[in-house]
């Protein structure tokens, strides 16, 4: 029986794809500020979800968190982080940007090294990241979002290159949405907003198969390839 955890599971892509893995033969802990959520997810069978409250800014309580989680589990197979944040900001108030570093950034960072750790003393493992799109180019209303989506897919490719160097299988996706049907897609005239659901079922397809990038929907590469050939002189007048 495979064991995910899911880190950000009481809304949006997390949840939906902890209720889908739950419906397979699979065992799935997952990790939220919110309990009540936590604990109306794991309510519908208690014999294979299992939770921990975690606030991903908390740096040395997530860790033990998720140490707990991995014993009552049995193990992990698959870390899924799913946690992220991020605000529209064109005052640029270091209030708003500061919990978006801190859990896009350090937050993320503290868990994926320790779910690639532990992978390595497994030998074996798959570290999944739901990165996004707009990590492709910098944003003068979301800098501190697009800035640390950014970082993450970086950071993704050190692992991959890391993972690539090692004797066993450690596989790492990083999944880099466009605008999906959640309280993350902000602001006005989104275009190609994905369903949660059908989100869901792109990404868990993408981690089936391992892939190594995966923009969901799936358009929405030849948007990011285009941003990238965009010249900045002309971006920044965008």
């Amino acid at each position: 029986m495979k064991k995910i955890i899911i880190i950000g599971a009481t809304s949006g892509i997390g949840r939906g794809l902890a209720e889908q893995y739950a419906c397979e033969d699979c065992l799935i802990g997952i990790t939220g500020r919110r309990e009540n959520l936590l604990k109306e997810i794991c309510a519908q069978d208690k014999d294979k979800r299992f939770y921990q409250v975690c606030d991903i800014t908390h740096t040395e309580t997530t860790i033990s968190s998720l140490e707990t989680l991995v014993q009552e589990m049995g193990g992990m197979d698959m870390l899924i982080i799913s946690a992220g944040t991020g605000e529209l900001n064109p005052q640029l108030s270091y209030q708003l940007e500061e919990p978006t570093l801190r859990t896009n950034v350090v937050g993320f960072t503290n868990i994926a090294d320790w779910g690639f750790r532990y992978f390595e003393q497994q030998k074996g493992g798959h570290l999944i990241t739901i990165s996004s799109v707009g990590g492709t180019r910098g944003s003068g209303v979301a800098p501190a979002y697009n800035a640390s989506k950014a970082y993450q897919i970086n950071y993704m490719e050190g692992l991959r290159q890391k993972a690539a160097k090692l004797p066993f299988p450690i596989y790492t996706t990083d999944i880099r949405p466009g605008f999906v049907d959640t309280a993350m897609a902000k602001g006005e005239g989104l275009f190609w907003v994905t369903p949660v659901d059908k989100a869901v079922k792109q990404i868990k397809r993408a981690i089936s198969k391992k892939k190594k990038i995966a923009f969901i929907s799936r358009r929405w590469r030849y948007v990011a390839g285009l941003f990238r050939l965009i010249p900045s002189a002309l971006y920044c007048r965008m």
